[in-house]
């Protein structure tokens, strides 16, 4: 007996294949679109001495952020390790990827339609870079040795600066690593790889930090910015490596004394702190009302002590852990009898009278 086939009236349930040709390049145009409206992050250490950061390379693209417009996503902290580069600064892109130097970070930025170089002519680039240079020849050992070579300079400021904006354990050998480090750095730009600090060589260098401020004074004269009346790349180099030997209290300030000589230099670097980074910095470090915490940033989280604790039991727990499983820690087995016995209380007693009597 045959039955007739009852139709499917169920439209419901019939869908259309869908054109992965069609579908696929929109989702990831929006996705695209999606990613390049993010910012760009920096991770940057935090200001002090009435500056924005008190690293000079910081400074420096801070400084050039600020003159070219560009909407950075700014994070000041002050653990390395927590940047995504391990080093400060690092600038994250909205493609993820991370650059760490000054003038990658500048180059990415031009990229982005953000060049504070845009109204220079050919001759006013190429003095651009060659006073870039300079400042990198001449002035950038100078400001090394002065925080981080000179030893009271780096005792009494740089590393007691360091030890107590870092959360432990890192305070007690991290400043050691970034000073070996600053040391290396010294010894590749002047081409010595056994250079020993000492009167002569800081003699020699601030000697050529002296000439190189010279010439920068007399290229800036009286003019509010080196080209002009926009800032530019040079501004932000010279700002970065120039503000903080102006602005740190240092125990040794003969570079300092040289460079508040120069007038003209030495209001360039304050103009540029009210123009562009008015509130940054401009509170003691001691007396700043307690900020609101950042998601993710350990070190504002509540209950800071008690999270300094774990951390610190954590790394102690890490130490003796890598210290079993290599061996350099030994555990000896003893006698368990004489471990897992507790000794007789009335024969102690007993030993106690004898020797009484």
């Amino acid at each position: 007996m045959l039955v007739a086939k009852r139709p499917n009236h169920n439209f419901a349930k019939i869908q259309p294949p869908v054109e992965k040709s069609a579908a696929f390049p929109v989702l990831k145009f929006i996705f695209r679109l999606k990613k390049m409206a993010a910012p760009d992050e920096l991770f940057c250490w935090e200001g002090d001495w009435d500056l924005p950061s008190v690293s000079t390379d910081c400074l420096v693209v801070l400084a050039y952020a600020q003159f070219a417009g560009a909407p950075l996503k700014l994070r000041k902290i002050c653990n390395p390790w927590r940047s995504p580069g391990g080093s400060l600064p690092a600038l994250r892109t909205n493609q993820n990827e991370t650059l760490s130097r000054p003038s990658d970070i500048i180059i990415h930025l031009r990229k982005q339609k953000f060049n504070a170089d845009f109204d220079l002519s050919a001759k006013e680039g190429a003095d651009s870079l060659a006073f870039i240079s300079l400042l990198e020849e001449k002035l950038m050992p100078a400001l090394i040795y002065t925080f981080w070579v000179e030893p009271k300079n780096y005792v009494e400021v740089t590393r007691r600066w360091y030890a107590e904006h870092m959360m432990f354990p890192l305070n007690f050998f991290l400043p050691g690593r970034m000073q070996s480090r600053q040391l290396e750095k010294l010894r590749l730009l002047r081409g010595d790889e056994h250079l020993e600090a000492g009167e002569e060589l800081e003699k020699e260098l601030y000697r050529d930090a002296a000439e190189c401020m010279n010439l920068l004074s007399q290229r800036l004269g009286s003019h509010k910015f080196f080209f002009g009346d926009s800032p530019s790349s040079l501004d932000a180099y010279v700002f970065g490596h120039l503000a903080p030997i102006l602005k740190c209290r240092l125990p040794n300030g003969k570079l300092q004394q040289h460079l508040k000589s120069l007038d003209n230099l030495s209001d360039f670097c304050s103009n540029i702190l009210l123009l562009y980074f008015p509130r940054d910095g401009r509170e003691p470090s001691a007396q700043k009302a307690p900020a609101a915490p950042e998601a993710g940033d350990f070190d504002n989280v509540p209950n800071k002590r008690r999270k300094q604790l774990l951390s610190a039991l954590f790394a102690l727990g890490a130490m003796l852990s890598y210290a079993l499983l290599t061996g350099m820690v030994s555990i000896q087995h003893g006698h368990q009898e004489a471990l897992e016995e507790p000794p007789d209380p009335e024969h102690i007693g007993a030993h106690e009278e004898e020797g009484d009597g």
